[in-house]
């Protein structure tokens, strides 16, 4: 049985909601570079620490870094040189938290946290993967060389960038999640279904990601993709959405 990992879920979110922190272009890696921004962090990780000690499982440590790639970044001042630094800085700054309790934690790791170059809630248009695999993997590789044990990206609405960032990841030598996003019919914004899009990253890329998740997404509205195949077996994971409404609606 694969390995069960205690991780967070919905940082921005949380930092804007409940923390009343903005977060232009739904960022959360800029916090990285104020000492406000870094106790805020600090602060909300240290949460899902606490209840991965008390329930003595193994913790997953994941960077804030769903938009620091250069399409989102470079709007909020980041050069390729400042988005491969707060890359590999998150990584380190999740491996001192974990090691202040490490005494108590029963395990932990830090993975790396890669987002779509588009928006993540409406379709990409077809992406091809040799272009999304050349985008995505200095990302991952800063992750790589700043000693993440894993990377997961999340919110994929196309096929095509789900293949290029698992061969990106294969090419780094970085175990990775792909994560896709589906609308209320259990299908990826631009139609296709859920099985498909998991068989076909397996069969372009021979099976490569370490499993697949299913992110911003009511469960409701996954279940009706859930048709019994053997697919069903590569999904690892799930963040689910507490709201029902569509991604439009959102």
């Amino acid at each position: 049985m694969a390995q069960r990992l205690l991780t967070d879920g919905g940082i921005e979110t949380d930092l804007i909601f409940n923390r009343g922190i903005d977060l232009p272009e739904f960022a959360a890696f800029p916090l990285l570079d104020t000492e406000a921004g870094r106790a805020a962090l600090r602060s909300y990780f240290e949460e899902y620490v606490e209840v991965a000690v008390r329930a003595a499982v193994p913790l997953l440590l994941e960077t804030p870094t769903w938009r620091a790639n250069p399409d989102h970044a470079s709007g909020l001042g980041y050069d390729a040189a400042a988005v491969d630094r707060v890359n590999r800085f998150a990584v380190t700054f999740l491996a001192e938290i974990a090691r202040t309790r490490a005494d108590e934690l029963v395990g932990w790791q830090v993975g790396g946290i890669i987002g779509p170059r588009g928006d993540g809630s409406v379709a990409a248009g077809g992406v091809d993967p040799d272009e999304a695999a050349a985008y995505h993997r200095p990302q991952l590789a800063a992750f790589a060389e700043a000693g993440a044990s894993r990377a997961t990206v999340l919110t994929l609405t196309d096929v095509g960038e789900g293949v290029g960032v698992a061969r990106a990841a294969q090419d780094v030598g970085l175990p990775v999640v792909i994560g896709f996003t589906v609308e209320t019919d259990g299908r990826l914004p631009d139609g296709t279904p859920l099985g498909v899009a998991i068989a076909a990253v397996d069969e372009q890329t021979g099976a490569a990601p370490l499993a697949f998740m299913v992110n911003c997404a009511h469960p409701t509205h996954i279940t009706p993709a859930l048709d019994g195949g053997a697919w069903q077996q590569r999904v690892g994971g799930l963040r689910v959405n507490a709201s029902t409404m569509t991604h439009d609606e959102l």
